[in-house]
């Protein structure tokens, strides 16, 4: 059995940023008062969690922002949070140590534009996702700001894209703007590229995906080409990463996910064993040493 690793495959920068930050503040907290929280998972890769929490990272959610005080650090994930979310961590007096990926921060500030210029927003990306709630906290304040209606809509497919226009939700006649979740599926936001050319031609496209995401499927797809079956390394609950998966399904006859090399099933390895070729790709929340585990493993099947 020959493994064939994609060129590009796990952590990308914004979230090697955050798990830097997290081990940064950590390492500097010893014998200080308070806690140390992030704000939701800090990435989505259940062993970088429970490694941190291991070492005294608490996950604070939303709802318990009450709990916190002065002497309290609270870690902003790469996702990003909404300006008054923020602000109410800062109003409990805790330490704020932001480590939103630069290019979510931009996306927040571009959106954050567009509201205050009356612009109707159309944005592409997963309902309940961190990054959105986030990105749509900074549209909301903006257009509050300017005593502007709050003209937001999440689509999540050009299905969506179009029934905001046959409802009569938005009109072609509007200052429309498209953007994206940076971790978007590059196809699925290309059809809604398209769909919104034929109901909003005037309309601004501005893709925001992370070159990134752009990178990792680009390089799964070539892999692809290469390689009889395909393992996917990565969280369950990461959207990169599932999206890996799917695309891996539909261009290769066998394709799987595990969080580590330990996940194997005997099924799982009785079926790897009949290819020749195994293509190894990784979600962007996924560690080197996770990858080169899964890749030892699979050396010895």
């Amino acid at each position: 059995m020959e493994i064939i690793r994609a060129h590009i495959l796990g952590f990308c920068s914004g979230v090697r940023r955050a798990v830097k930050s997290a081990d940064s503040v950590l390492g500097g907290h010893s014998g200080k008062t308070g806690n140390v929280y992030s704000l939701g998972p800090l990435i989505h890769n259940p062993l970088v969690l429970d490694g941190f929490e291991k070492r005294g990272l608490k996950v604070l959610s939303q709802s318990d922002i009450d709990v916190l005080g002065a002497g309290d650090t609270v870690l902003i994930r790469a996702h990003g949070v909404s300006p008054e979310l923020e602000e109410k961590i800062r109003d409990r007096g805790a330490d704020v140590v932001n480590a939103t990926c630069p290019l979510v921060t931009h996306s927040q500030k571009r959106v954050a534009d567009f509201a205050s210029d009356g612009f109707t927003i159309i944005f592409a990306g997963d309902r309940n996702h961190g990054e959105v709630i986030g990105i749509e906290g900074y549209a909301r304040a903006a257009a509050a700001e300017k005593n502007l209606p709050h003209s937001f809509f999440l689509v999540k497919d050009e299905v969506e894209l179009r029934a905001l226009f046959d409802s009569g939700k938005v009109g072609a006649s509007e200052k429309i703007v498209l953007l994206c979740q940076t971790t978007f599926s590059i196809p699925i936001f290309e059809k809604i590229v398209s769909a919104l050319a034929e109901k909003a031609p005037s309309a601004q496209i501005v893709n925001s995906i992370c070159p990134a995401t752009h990178e990792r499927q680009d390089a799964l797809e070539k892999m692809c080409g290469e390689v009889d079956a395909v393992v996917v390394i990565g969280g369950k609950n990461s959207a990169n990463t599932n999206r890996l998966l799917k695309a891996a399904s539909q261009r290769c006859s066998y394709a799987v996910l595990v969080e580590s090399a330990e996940e194997f099933s005997a099924g799982m390895v009785e079926k790897l064993c009949t290819f020749k070729k195994i293509g190894l790709t990784a979600g962007a929340s996924t560690p080197d040493d996770v990858i080169d585990d899964v890749e030892r493993f699979l050396q010895t099947i």
